[in-house]
């Protein structure tokens, strides 16, 4: 699977805090068996978050663009108002289901205001900026990511004793 990890902080941005969340995401992939194409760190900032996805989804052609950070409650946290500006539908439950399992960890995880949707055939993910928040995220993710990039890429059979979406 071809993924970017994107993170969103103004601290990384500036090397002044760790990127332990991208980190996180990265080793979650090389546990997967994939390796992340392009990992790149970007402040909190609409544009750049924007440019950057379109770049990732259109000109690398990305399966899946993984997002860590801005999706809290400050004036700073863009990142959903910058996902949905380049998404062409979005996938609600992928969202919710980040949050509802978050929950069992603390229940901060509704504050989350992170959205999942789809840009051709890119899945763009919007998980937490704290470490917690992305370990619930890649959980959740571990479940539906291959079946949800296989449809995605026109893959609609369906295994025996499997539902169907």
């Amino acid at each position: 699977m071809r993924i970017g990890i994107l993170t969103v902080s103004d601290g990384c941005a500036q090397g002044v805090r760790e990127d332990t969340s991208g980190l996180l995401i990265e080793q979650w992939c090389t546990t997967r068996g994939d390796t992340p194409i392009v990992r790149h760190v970007v402040p909190d900032d609409r544009v750049e978050i924007t440019r950057t996805l379109l770049e990732w989804a259109d000109g690398r052609a990305l399966d899946l663009i993984l997002t860590t950070g801005g999706t809290g409650l400050t004036d700073r946290d863009v990142t959903p108002e910058a996902t949905r500006a380049v998404i062409d539908r979005e996938a609600p439950g992928i969202s919710e289901e980040i949050r509802r399992f978050g929950a069992s960890s603390t229940p901060f995880a509704c504050l989350s205001r992170g959205i999942s949707g789809t840009r051709g055939k890119t899945l763009v993910v919007n998980l937490p900026g704290s470490p917690r928040g992305v370990s619930d995220g890649v959980e959740v993710l571990s479940r539906v990511v291959d079946h949800a990039v296989a449809l995605l890429q026109g893959r609609t059979e369906h295994a025996a004793g499997t539902g169907s979406v």
